[in-house]
C-alpha cells in the first residue's frame, strides 16, 4: 500500500509540483505520517504545512497565467520528479522504505507529467480554451493527494 500511495502521489507531483508536498506536510502535522526522528521531520512542525500551502496556492494560480511553460520542458519536468520523489520518499521513510517509495514517487511524477499535459491538452480542446481543463486539473490534483494521504491511516 505504501508503494501505491508515494505513486500516486508523485502522479499529482506530475500535475501541481507542491501541491502533493502541502498535503505531505499536512499529514505529518496531523499525525496520519510518521515523520518524528527523520530527516524529513521538519514536515510535521508546526508552520511548515501553511508555508508549503500558500506556495501550492501560488503554484495554483501562476498555472493559469498565459507565459507559464509547459511542465514538459527541462526545468519544470525535472522540479515534478524531484517533487514526486521527495513526497516518495517521505511516504517510503515513514514505512522503513525509503528508496521503494522515492523510486514510486519519481515514476509517478514521470507519468503524471506527459499523461497530465497531454490529458489537459485533450481536454482544452475539447473546451476550446486552456481555463476549464486548468480547473478539472487542479480539482484532480487535491482531491487524489488528499485522498492518497488519508490511507495510510
Amino acid at each position: 500500500m505504501i508503494i501505491l500511495i508515494a505513486f500516486l502521489l508523485g502522479v499529482v507531483s506530475g500535475l501541481r509540483a507542491l501541491a502533493p508536498i502541502a498535503v505531505v506536510s499536512w499529514a505529518a502535522r496531523l499525525g496520519l505520517l510518521k515523520l518524528e526522528g527523520t530527516p524529513l521531520a521538519f514536515l510535521g512542525y508546526a508552520f511548515t504545512p501553511y508555508i508549503f500551502t500558500v506556495l501550492a496556492l501560488g503554484e495554483l494560480i501562476n498555472d493559469k497565467l498565459p507565459k507559464t511553460p509547459s511542465r514538459t520542458i527541462p526545468p519544470q519536468f525535472i522540479t515534478r520528479i524531484v517533487s514526486g520523489a521527495f513526497v516518495g520518499a517521505a511516504i517510503g521513510l515513514s514505512a522503513n522504505s525509503l528508496i521503494i517509495g522515492l523510486l514510486a514517487g519519481a515514476i509517478g511524477a514521470v507519468l503524471g507529467t506527459l499523461g497530465g499535459s497531454a490529458v489537459r491538452g485533450k481536454l482544452a480542446a475539447a473546451f476550446g480554451k486552456d481555463l476549464p481543463a486548468a480547473l478539472i486539473e487542479d480539482v484532480v490534483a487535491i482531491v487524489l493527494a488528499i485522498v492518497a494521504v488519508t490511507r495510510l491511516g
